[in-house]
C-alpha cells in the first residue's frame, strides 16, 4: 500500500465520528423524558392548585394548540434556520418557561392567565424542537457510518424508553417532591438537552446549521416556495381517500386519547385518594406494552391482513381504557386492561406507517407527512378542555363511560368505510 493510500485511509477513518449521532440521540432522550414527565406533573399541579378539571383541560388546550400549529407551519423554518440552532434555542425556551412556573408560584406571582401563557410558550417551543432533533438523525447517521434504518431504530427505541422513564419517573417524582419541584426538574432537563446540542453536535455539521436567510429577496423566494409546497401537499392528501379517512379517524380518536391522559386519568387517580405515582406507573405500563406490540408488528404484521389488524387493534387500544376506569374495579384489573390496550396500540403505527410510506412519493414525503400529522393531531388540543368541562358537569365516571362508548362507535362506524380496503392493496404512487 502506498503512502497516498495510507493517508487516504487514515483520513477516512478520522472522518468517521459517532459524536454527532450520540449527541442527537442523547438530546432526544433527555428532551422526551422531560416532556413525558411534565405530562404527568403539569395536570397534577393544576389539579392540586385549582381542584378544577375544567381549568386542567384549559391548560392542556393552551399547550397543545401551539404544538399542533407548530408542527403544521414550522417544518420549513427548521430547514432554513438550521436544525441544531433551532433545537437548542427551543430547549432553552422550554426550560425557562417550565422553571418559571414553580419560581413564580413560590413568589406568589403566578396567576392563572400567566400559567396559560407559559404553557403556550412550552407547546410552541416543543414543536420545532422535536422536529429539529428528528431532522438531525440522517446526517448524524451518515457521519457515523451507521445505516439509516438502524439509526432510526435507535431513535425509536429511545423515544419509547423515554416514555417509560418519563411517565413512570414523573409520577413518582411528583409523589416524592411535589408537582412544583417536578416541573422545575423537568425544566433543568431541557437545559441539559440544550447543552448537549450546543456542545456535543458540531457547529457546522451537515444539515445541522444551515445559514439563515439574509436578504429580503431570499425571504420572499422562500415564502413563495413554502406556500407552493403546502398547496401541493394539500392537493395530494385531498386526492387520497385512505389517507384522508385515516386522518379524520385519528383526529377524533386523538381528541379522546388526550381527554383520557390529560384530565380523566389524573382526576380518576385523585378521586379515591390515589397519588401521582399511580398515574406514572400506569403510563409506564402502557409504554412497555406498546413496545411489545411494536415488536410483534415488526415481526409478523406483513404476513397479516392490514385492515383487520389495524381496525381490530383500534377497538382494543382505546375504548377498554375508558371503560375500566369508569367502573368500580380493583386497581389490578386496571393494570391488566392498560397493558392489553398498550399492546394493541403498539400494533397501530407499523401498520399505518407502512401504508403511508407506500402511498406518498418519496419527494413529497416531508411536506405530505407533516401536513398529515398536523391534521391528524387537530383534535388533540380540544380533548383535555372538553373533558374538563364535562367532568365538571357530569362527573368523571360518567364521562369515562361516555368516552368508551364514543371510542367504540367511531371505530365500528369506520369499519364500514370502503377506503379501508386499500390498506390491503399495497397501493403505491
Amino acid at each position: 500500500m502506498t503512502n497516498t493510500d495510507t493517508n487516504a485511509t487514515g483520513q477516512q477513518r478520522q472522518s468517521r465520528s459517532l459524536r454527532p449521532l450520540a449527541g442527537v440521540l442523547s438530546a432526544i432522550a433527555v428532551a422526551l423524558t422531560s416532556s413525558r414527565s411534565s405530562a404527568v406533573a403539569l395536570p397534577w399541579y393544576v389539579l392540586s392548585l385549582t381542584g378544577s378539571a375544567a381549568q386542567t383541560g384549559l391548560v392542556s388546550f393552551c399547550q397543545l394548540l401551539p404544538y399542533v400549529a407548530g408542527k403544521l407551519f414550522l417544518g420549513s423554518v427548521v430547514d432554513h434556520v438550521g436544525a441544531r440552532r433551532t433545537s437548542w434555542v427551543a430547549d432553552v425556551v422550554s426550560a425557562c418557561a417550565l422553571c418559571a412556573i414553580p419560581l413564580l408560584h413560590s413568589a406568589e406571582g403566578l396567576t392563572f392567565p400567566v400559567l396559560l401563557i407559559l404553557v403556550a410558550v412550552i407547546g410552541a417551543a416543543r414543536a420545532p424542537g422535536d422536529l429539529a432533533k428528528e431532522t438531525m438523525v440522517p446526517a448524524a447517521a451518515e457521519q457515523a457510518r451507521v445505516p439509516l434504518p438502524r439509526a432510526t431504530g435507535f431513535s425509536g427505541t429511545i423515544q419509547q424508553g423515554a416514555a417509560i422513564v418519563g411517565l413512570t419517573g414523573g409520577g413518582w417524582l411528583v409523589a416524592a417532591a411535589g408537582p412544583q419541584a417536578a416541573l422545575g426538574i423537568n425544566g433543568l432537563l431541557f437545559v441539559v438537552g440544550s447543552l448537549i446540542v450546543a456542545f456535543v453536535i458540531p457547529r457546522h455539521d451537515k444539515n445541522a446549521d444551515n445559514a439563515p436567510l439574509k436578504t429580503q429577496t431570499a425571504v420572499s423566494s422562500w415564502w413563495r416556495k413554502y406556500l407552493t409546497s403546502m398547496a401541493e401537499g394539500f392537493r395530494f392528501l385531498r386526492g387520497d381517500h385512505l389517507l384522508m379517512t385515516a386522518i379524520a379517524l385519528l383526529a377524533l380518536l386523538g381528541l379522546l386519547d388526550t381527554a383520557f391522559s390529560t384530565v380523566l386519568l389524573p382526576v380518576w387517580a385523585r378521586g379515591d385518594g390515589r397519588g401521582a405515582e399511580l398515574v406514572g406507573t400506569l403510563g409506564g405500563t402502557l409504554a412497555v406494552a406498546a413496545i411489545a406490540g411494536s415488536a410483534v408488528a415488526a415481526a409478523f404484521a406483513h404476513r397479516l391482513p392490514r385492515r383487520a389488524v389495524f381496525l381490530g387493534a383500534l377497538l382494543i387500544a382505546g375504548g377498554p381504557r375508558f371503560l375500566i376506569l369508569g367502573l368500580d374495579v380493583p386497581v389490578g384489573w386496571v393494570f391488566v386492561i392498560i397493558a392489553i390496550s398498550g399492546f394493541a396500540e403498539g400494533l397501530l403505527n407499523p401498520v399505518l406507517g407502512a401504508a403511508v410510506l407506500e402511498r406518498i412519493p418519496r419527494e413529497m414525503l416531508g411536506r405530505v407527512g407533516g401536513l398529515a400529522d398536523a391534521m391528524a393531531y387537530a383534535g388533540i388540543p380540544f380533548g383535555g378542555m372538553l373533558a374538563g368541562i364535562l367532568v365538571g358537569a357530569l362527573g368523571a365516571p360518567a364521562v369515562l363511560l361516555v368516552g368508551s362508548a364514543l371510542y367504540f362507535t367511531v371505530v365500528l362506524v369506520n369499519m364500514l368505510f370502503p377506503a379501508w380496503k386499500e390498506l390491503d392493496t399495497g397501493k403505491t404512487n
